[in-house]
């Protein structure tokens, strides 16, 4: 029996709006296209949908329903860092994390071994260390597939999770309306209502061949789904080209002597995970080192060889740029890139010839 975490990001692009503009808490806001440019709604906070305003609305309409909206421009590359730097944390946790946007992964934890391999704690980890490291809060979905984690992380937003054990899908799919199954749309949904389909429970009685009938290829999955079924394997999309540790200390180191200590207890950990990449060549390593006042800074240097020293150097760089307590630490290596230096390596011998 696998073990499947849905991670979704509680309005992810206003959400970081707001933590980069505190004035921006508490009012309601969207993040997207202006209206006489015939823009579109990206996302909006939890004050703005009470209003109605939804992503993929029309921005002219999103300002009909809600006036004092304060829409603000898109801006992905500040969206994306953040994304890659969450997506860093899930894979602390395992190699199988599946991106499904910037704000949404599947991971399969099946074989962590941490929290006692539990996959509800994992996923409270992860929330917690999201909420930690970027201030932002995210909703999680456990269950034993794909299809049952994906609703389970909308059944508690924002800021929760929900847990389907093996045991709860029989009593959880019946329950379950037909218009939470993915792929069921407005037109879908209100075909089944004609026919008399509300539940999961009610299309478990139509045999596999009427399903198709009605609802062609997509017949198939609706089988499966509605007796909570899904084969589908978090597909891992990743070659790993750093492996890093940090720790946010519950007090804030006040000194280089302590940092060093630290560094020293991060480097032990980061061997530990560097294990199952032996085969990977380090091109460099770094130390990024977070200050009270949330200013972050790294330094890196070319190293073929995991040195503890190395890393003490680096901090000691990094500490000098601000000399404030320290909040966080984190140590790591970046791998070389293994197929673009083959190519790079034959290129050369065909320039040779």
């Amino acid at each position: 029996m696998r073990k499947i975490i849905h991670i979704d990001m509680d309005c992810f692009y206003a959400a970081i709006e707001m933590r980069d503009n505190p004035a921006l808490k508490g009012i309601p806001i969207a993040v997207g296209g202006a209206r006489d440019r015939r823009g579109v709604i990206c996302t909006s906070n939890y004050e703005a949908r009470k209003y109605g305003v939804r992503s993929a609305m029309a921005t002219a309409h999103a300002l009909q329903l809600c006036p004092q909206l304060t829409l603000l421009p898109v801006n992905i590359p500040k969206y994306k860092a953040v994304a890659l730097q969450i997506r860093e944390l899930f894979y602390s946790y395992t190699e199988k994390v599946e991106p499904l946007s910037l704000d949404e992964a599947y991971l399969d934890v099946t074989e962590c071994q941490q929290y006692q391999g539990s996959a509800t704690q994992i996923a409270q980890a992860i929330r917690e260390e999201i909420f930690t490291q970027q201030q932002l809060t995210a909703s999680a979905g456990v269950a034993p597939n794909k299809f049952l984690a994906k609703i389970a992380s909308d059944w508690n937003k924002p800021n929760g999770q929900y847990v389907i054990t093996p045991k709860q899908i029989t009593d959880f799919i019946v329950q379950l309306p037909v218009n939470k199954i993915p792929g069921v749309g407005k037109v879908t949904a209100q075909k089944m209502q004609d026919m008399g389909i509300t539940l999961c429970a009610d299309l478990q009685k139509l045999a596999i061949e009427q399903l198709i009938e009605h609802f062609g290829v997509f017949g198939q999955k609706l089988y499966a789904y509605c007796r909570g079924v899904d084969q589908r394997e978090v597909e891992a999309q990743r070659v790993r080209k750093s492996v890093s540790v940090e720790e946010t200390f519950a007090n804030d180191l006040t000194n280089m002597t302590h940092c060093a200590d630290r560094i020293a207890e991060l480097f032990n950990q980061l061997v530990q995970r560097l294990k199952p990449y032996s085969e990977n060549t380090i091109k460099n390593q770094f130390v990024k080192v977070k200050f009270n006042n949330f200013t972050q800074t790294t330094a890196e240097c070319i190293s073929a060889d995991l040195k503890l020293n190395v890393f003490q150097q680096l901090c000691q760089t990094a500490y000098q740029r601000y000399q404030l307590p320290v909040r966080l630490l984190g140590v790591g290596v970046h791998f070389r890139d293994e197929e673009k230096a083959i190519n790079t390596v034959s290129e050369q011998l065909i320039l040779n010839i």
